[in-house]
């Protein structure tokens, strides 16, 4: 089975109206991915590095694309609020897979900086777009291919050189449909030399009856001296899958954060492509996982040293229980010519249950001897000692356990750089590990409130 047909079918068909509801930016690398699509076929399950993930499975379903781009009439104040805050002053939002903003969201955007809908800043700024669009993403990677092939929208960030944004962007991503659909969502961001941002970006599902995939590519390049921190947090449903393709080029001296938090999700895919490409760039890579139920999250990561003197540091946690499944395969590549490479990996997971399941699968490749790597993998269950001197004290066996998963999450929590997120965040985990259902919608709380 090659669930990948349907959609080549698709795009032969109605090509010319996919054009027509896009940009020639996005339409020009449309016909190279179709055409290595059609010569590719879907890694199968158990495949080296799918040893978890069923792509075929996940992309099988018969789902609707809005390729005509029929308008959404949802007022986005008014159908959702998440436990982000500034909603009328810096809020953007894709819906499903198109780009909807709140009121006065570009108040106190700095002059120069670029946030729109991708398709809107291809038109608009197209030698700019084109110097960057598709030349970080791999189109040997079939999701990225089949992204950009069918993909219409998504957003622009452009922060130029030396411009620093004081108050973090927000990106709510909500999927909202009376039946099956996909959302094809590609995200191009381009942090210039000695720029500064922060970003937080939210999925959210709001018919948890609806079965939802969400497919998409996101390509970041980060000039020299410059910083951007992104989260991603997740917060749908178990009937929504997630395929998610990060690709991320850094350069000389620059620090770039990326913290992907899994609290609520279904089936879940997330790569992590990440190239150092000047000397003394710095990467923090984290992981959180919360899993029950049935959910399933497969985390990637490559990380390639490809010059002297960077330096990174990965870090992914998970905490499953009842019949849940994670997985983690990592990979630091260290090129022969990188020497002075500070290099490390850490994958730590805690089961709560007979029936969950782990993969762990971390991986060095070193060619140059004058390097500080290592890599390490832990998969265990709560300390029964630990749990019974917490009885001892009073403490109730749900308490107990609530608060040694806290402490176990607690350094992927501190690693967010944002206090006010990092307060909100170690909130929302306790509520998630304390079996709450929802953790955002009809949330009133702010995540980066710098009030609070």
């Amino acid at each position: 089975m090659n669930s990948l047909n349907q959609y080549l079918d698709l795009y032969k068909e109605h090509r010319s109206l996919i054009d027509s509801n896009s940009a020639h930016a996005l339409n020009i690398l449309r016909s190279e991915a179709f055409s290595r699509l059609s010569d590719t076929s879907l890694p199968k399950q158990g495949a080296e590095n799918y040893e978890l993930s069923d792509l075929n499975r996940m992309l099988s379903p018969d789902y609707g694309l809005n390729i005509a781009r029929v308008p959404i009439d949802v007022n986005p104040a008014a159908s959702f609020r998440c436990d982000v805050p500034n909603l009328s002053t810096s809020l953007f939002m894709l819906l499903n897979d198109s780009w909807a903003e709140a009121e006065n969201a570009r108040t106190n955007i700095p002059e120069g900086v670029i946030i729109d809908s991708l398709r809107h800043a291809a038109h608009a700024h197209p030698e700019l777009f084109e110097r960057y669009y598709g030349k970080a993403a791999d189109l040997n990677n079939p999701l990225v291919s089949l992204n950009t092939m069918l993909a219409q929208d998504g957003l622009f960030l452009y922060v130029p050189k030396g411009v620093r944004l004081e108050k973090p962007l927000q990106l709510v991503n909500i999927l909202q449909n009376g039946a099956p659909l996909m959302a094809l969502r590609r995200l191009l961001i381009v942090i210039e030399d000695e720029a500064e941002a922060k970003m937080l970006v939210c999925d959210h599902t709001q018919n948890p009856d609806i079965d939802f995939l969400t497919l998409q590519t996101v390509e970041i390049f980060v000039g020299e001296r410059a910083s951007f921190d992104i989260y991603d947090m997740e917060e749908s449903t178990l009937k929504t899958s997630r395929l998610s393709s990060l690709y991320l080029r850094q350069q000389a001296d620059s620090k770039v954060l990326i913290d992907s938090i899994t609290l609520f999700n279904g089936t879940t895919r997330n790569e992590f492509h990440c190239s150092l490409l000047g000397k003394g760039a710095d990467l923090r890579l984290l992981g959180m996982v919360i899993g029950d139920r049935n959910r399933q999250t497969d985390n990637y990561s490559m990380i390639r040293h490809e010059v002297p003197d960077c330096h990174s540091d990965e870090l992914f946690k998970y905490t499953l229980d009842d019949e849940a499944k994670g997985a983690f395969t990592g990979r630091i590549y260290v090129q022969e010519d990188a020497s002075g490479t500070e290099a490390y990996q850490s994958n730590r997971n805690m089961l709560g249950s007979q029936s969950a399941h782990m993969l762990s699968k971390p991986q060095l490749e070193i060619y140059n001897d004058d390097v500080k790597c290592s890599h390490g993998t832990a998969i265990g269950q709560l300390d029964p000692m630990q749990l019974f001197y917490m009885r001892t004290r009073g403490l109730s066996e749900a308490t107990a356990r609530l608060l040694l998963k806290q402490a176990f999450m607690a350094d992927v929590v501190d690693g967010v750089r944002l206090p006010s997120l990092r307060d909100r965040l170690f909130r929302l985990v306790e509520k998630r590990l304390s079996g709450a259902e929802s953790l955002c919608r009809d949330c009133s709380s702010g995540c980066f409130d710098q009030n609070k």
